[in-house]
């Protein structure tokens, strides 16, 4: 199963304030925020436009480590981690777009389009063009972890907060 739940590193930024965002598994992934909810932001778009820039130079995608001790758990948004997927499984097929467009029966340019990170994609056609490679979405939903200084919904404790993110789990159906 693929998964894409990315671990980043907060750093305090002692000379200018703030805290430094960088990803153990991105490289290119490094940001800041003022405080740590806006860290936290700053590093959601921020693995969004790696992973997205990844896509369109055909560069690939790190698996993501393990969140460890003192790191934040980032998820890509829906629509990345879907054309992530879809990315990796054309890729794990070794077949081009055209072979791609020709099982599906459509046009090269909506096989293109499902893969741009910066276009609309129809979510059933996606999953269609995933299938047709052997692969399935798992849906997973978990509770965020909340920075200390957020209050919960629920109070202490368990988080009421959730994120629906499919971290575009790749299943093989075969």
């Amino acid at each position: 199963m693929r998964t894409f739940l990315y671990p980043a590193i907060l750093t305090p930024d002692t000379e200018h304030g703030g805290f430094v965002v960088t990803f153990p598994d991105i490289p290119e992934g490094i940001t800041q925020g003022d405080d740590i909810p806006e860290a936290l932001k700053q590093a959601a778009d921020c693995l969004d436009e790696a992973v997205a820039g990844r896509i369109r130079r055909h560069e690939p995608i790190p698996e993501a480590s393990a969140v460890g001790p003192d790191q934040y758990a980032i998820s890509l948004p829906i629509s990345t981690g879907l054309k992530a997927a879809l990315y990796l499984a054309l890729q794990q097929a070794n077949i081009t777009q055209s072979e791609l467009a020709a099982h599906l029966h459509c046009d090269e340019r909506e096989v293109t389009r499902l893969l741009d990170p910066r276009r609309t994609a129809n979510l059933s056609r996606l999953e269609s063009a995933l299938k047709a490679l052997g692969y399935q979405l798992v849906l997973e939903m978990q509770a965020m972890i909340i920075p200390p200084c957020s209050v919960p919904l629920g109070g202490e404790g368990k988080r009421d907060i959730v994120s629906a993110s499919p971290y575009a789990a790749l299943e093989p159906t075969r």
